[in-house]
């Protein structure tokens, strides 16, 4: 990995108060390629899918992420996927979902799958070509704070926000990720504000 680490000033800012890392975004589910620079020219190490990463700096679709091993990078910041930092506002219209604990019991069965394959393979009983295969399609994302949980529904291709009570949709895509084959325009400059990755989040409409 070559991408320049940020300063240690920028490192301290974006881990917070209690210098637990807290990321902003998570990759999307196919992972995404990086670059030094925000211009295209050097690749570097692609992220893995759904890996949570801190969001530093943007720079018209670039983006300069921040990961939990300290190591930055540039990505086309228009394919992150936001993690919600805070619950739904009291009052705010949100479309109710069925209760948590179907939700809960597939990400459990997902995780319950993935080890099962990573115990293979770490036994010898399964080589990497069928652990891809077994893994393929395994999608899950949950950050659970106190009472407080967010969850993606892969079905339905959603962030749900849970309080232990009751459960809401909280934030759905706004249909397909802009891809660009070569990243992000190289001639982008600095822009006022992140701009926004294609995420809605419902209430604010």
């Amino acid at each position: 990995m070559n991408a320049a680490y940020p300063p240690q000033s920028v490192v301290a800012a974006a881990m917070g108060p209690d210098a637990g890392f807290r990321p902003t975004h998570v990759v999307p589910g196919d992972g995404m390629p990086t670059w030094e620079a925000p211009d295209g020219l050097v690749a570097t190490e692609p992220l893995d899918a759904l890996l949570p990463v801190r969001l530093l700096e943007r720079r018209g679709d670039w983006g300069q992420v921040l990961c939990l091993n300290g190591w930055s990078a540039w990505v086309d910041a228009r394919l992150l996927l936001p993690v919600p930092q805070g619950p739904p506002s009291t009052g705010q219209q949100l479309a109710r979902t069925a209760d948590a604990r179907a939700l809960l019991a597939r990400v459990e069965e997902t995780v319950g799958r993935y080890q099962r394959a990573v115990e293979d393979l770490a036994a010898g009983r399964m080589d990497g070509e069928t652990f891809r295969d077994t893994t393929r399609g395994l999608r899950i994302g949950a950050v659970v704070d106190g009472e407080a949980m967010w969850v993606y529904d892969a079905e339905h291709d959603r962030w749900c926000y849970c309080d232990g009570t009751a459960m809401a949709t909280f934030a759905v895509p706004e249909g397909a990720s802009a891809k660009a084959a070569g990243g992000p325009g190289a001639g982008a400059t600095e822009a006022d504000g992140d701009g926004g990755p294609p995420t809605t989040v419902l209430g604010d409409r």
